[in-house]
């Protein structure tokens, strides 16, 4: 894999990832995080940048643009960490308790520190990560909100 991360589990609803980490206690862990993407998140980023994310991405990444790079990636990590339920029946993003992100608790961490450092220094552990956190239909749901979507129509028609 080229990851010092164990990839723990795939399934085209989550990407379960286990991370080393040093806690602040100076303690060695392991532990399992949980990222997904979903079709809707990904449509919701394709369609907030001009050209699309896919291309914005590239253009980053052709131009050699760390602050965006940067960007992307604190973007892609926060916008996929999670916790599953204990049914399966949903991928919680946001704190039933106090109604704030849950990436906002795992940004604290060291665990985060170490996936983020880890995405940004090895190439082959972001494209890892990327290829595991967008779903499988991705590209189709990309096509399809670019033709399709409501808010270019609504656009369109005022003009």
């Amino acid at each position: 894999m080229g990851s010092r991360y164990l990839l723990t589990e795939r399934s085209n609803f989550m990407y379960i990832r286990e991370i080393p980490y040093k806690d602040f206690n100076g303690n060695e862990r392991k532990k399992n995080f949980y990222f997904n993407l979903t079709t809707a998140d990904l449509i919701e980023m394709e369609l907030s940048v001009d050209g699309g994310f896919d291309q914005y991405i590239a253009r980053i990444a052709n131009a050699q643009k760390t602050p965006e790079i940067v960007k992307v990636f604190k973007e892609l990590i926060t916008k996929s960490y999670g916790e599953k339920s204990d049914d399966g029946e949903s991928f919680i993003k946001i704190d039933p308790k106090t109604g704030r992100p849950l990436c906002e608790a795992f940004e604290q961490t060291a665990a985060y520190s170490a996936l983020f450092t880890e995405l940004i220094t090895n190439t082959d552990a972001a494209s890892e990560f990327i290829n595991q956190v967008i779903p499988p239909d991705a590209a189709e749901a990309f096509a399809k909100a670019k033709t399709e979507s409501t808010v270019v129509s609504l656009v369109e028609d005022n003009k």
